[in-house]
């Protein structure tokens, strides 16, 4: 089932696995709310002050409320509105990969982290247009409200990862936050690169969060009725939910905390990081196609099988794209990068609002303005005329004097059509 990468019960078990978000809701009322943060009123302290972002090419956040998180003496993490400040910046983001990698060496906490970014952002509802309410990758899975959630369970764990990060880059928003962790998570798998975009604006508090039931559960009556009743509410079709399965190529279900798989199997017993559960796959830390090759085969009893995974091969439209994947791991990786990419933006608010990639290149050279007297040569200038003809030709291409071209090419044409005029009239003087 797409969105469930379950989570180890503590940070230094964060290899924790996908389990599925309706497993989570079998977890117990109790067992849920000891995964929870503490949202008791707090100050933030100076290291999470909000900073203003840095005018690049990458562009800029408008400033939004958003509500800071510390730790706590207990060991939990408080939340307290705060004043406004700035959001991402390019820069702060860029060094948060980096750490955010430095995090998945130690850790393996690869399936939880893409399950933060899915839940937060897989709340989407294409039917509601306002924002907030219409859900989405907004940050409103840092708070204790959402975290409760039964399909959130041990989400936790991955926000007591992440917080150290956002503290030391108080630039970032957590929507950013929790879509580059889970994105460089699935790379960092071996997954394939992801073309995401950052901006995403934060919610200012917990009133803001949408209502639980929005997830999908693993074991509902009619499961590819259920995934479509979900998926389609996000905007997504049946390519998309197959391939958007196709994540549980990493991670592990415990059934103590969401009441499916097995204890230990003979592929999870050893770890890393806490051992136990059920994985899907062979190399759960692995990200390939082997989901849909051993769904397909159905060989092994030490690997899971979801009533919502096993319908990606029963059900005639969702089978079509599971067989291909099954056989074509290149088009899985172009498929799902562009799936998971699509999901990562649903319902995000960004600033600016084409939003901005952290690979951009160097900014390009501004285009020069055409003057016609550049190309004269010599002591000879270009009569009025010939001036004219030229402007006229590149006004024809689309540019003037006030609004150069983004490209040099036909200044270069003209470039020489100003020679050879110049060549001809002085052939003929």
């Amino acid at each position: 089932m797409p969105l469930s990468l379950t989570s180890s019960s503590s940070p230094s078990s964060m290899a924790a696995a996908f389990g599925g978000a309706a497993a989570s809701r079998l977890l117990s009322p109790a067992a849920a709310t000891k995964s929870t943060v503490s949202l008791s009123p707090a100050s933030p302290p100076p290291s999470l002050k909000c900073l203003r972002s840095t005018p690049l090419l990458s562009h800029l956040f408008l400033r939004q409320k958003r509500s800071t998180v510390h730790a706590s003496s207990a060991g939990n993490y408080s939340t307290a509105a705060s004043p406004k400040c700035f959001a991402s910046d390019s820069d702060q983001l860029k060094s948060a990969r980096e750490d955010i990698k430095e995090l998945l060496k130690t850790t393996f906490c690869h399936p939880i982290l893409v399950r933060l970014g899915w839940h937060d952002a897989g709340t989407y509802n294409k039917n509601i247009e306002e924002w907030p309410q219409r859900g989405g990758a907004n940050g409103s899975l840092r708070f204790e409200v959402e975290q409760k959630h039964a399909a959130n369970a041990g989400l936790v764990n991955a926000l007591k990862l992440l917080q150290p990060i956002k503290e030391k880059y108080s630039g970032v928003t957590y929507a950013d936050l929790f879509q580059l962790a889970s994105a460089t998570a699935v790379e960092d798998a071996g997954g394939p690169k992801l073309p995401m975009k950052y901006g995403r604006v934060d919610v200012s508090g917990p009133e803001q969060c949408p209502e639980e039931g929005r997830l999908p559960d693993a074991g509902p009556p009619s499961p590819a009725s259920h995934l479509r009743d979900v998926f389609y509410r996000m905007g997504l079709d049946d390519k998309e939910i197959v391939v958007l399965s196709g994540a549980h190529t990493l991670g592990r279900s415990r059934p103590e905390r969401s009441g499916w798989g097995k204890p230990a199997t003979k592929y999870t017993k050893d770890g890393p990081g806490a051992p136990g559960g059920q994985s899907w796959t062979v190399q759960w830390l692995k990200f390939d196609n082997s989901y849909f090759k051993d769904i397909k085969a159905k060989r092994d009893e030490d690997l899971l099988v979801l009533p919502t995974d096993a319908a990606i091969f029963e059900d005639p439209s969702f089978k079509v794209y599971a067989k291909k994947y099954a056989e074509d791991q290149e088009a899985f990786f172009k498929d799902y990068a562009e799936a998971h990419a699509k999901l990562s933006n649903l319902g995000a608010k960004f600033d600016p609002p084409e939003g901005f990639s952290l690979d951009d290149g160097p900014a390009k050279a501004a285009p020069q303005k055409f003057v016609a007297a550049k190309y004269s040569t010599g002591k000879r200038e270009l009569s009025d005329a010939m001036k004219q003809k030229i402007r006229a030709e590149y006004e024809g291409f689309g540019g003037s004097p006030d609004k150069p071209l983004q490209s040099n090419y036909f200044l270069n044409i003209m470039i020489v059509v100003a020679v050879l005029a110049l060549l001809t009239s002085l052939v003929m003087n």
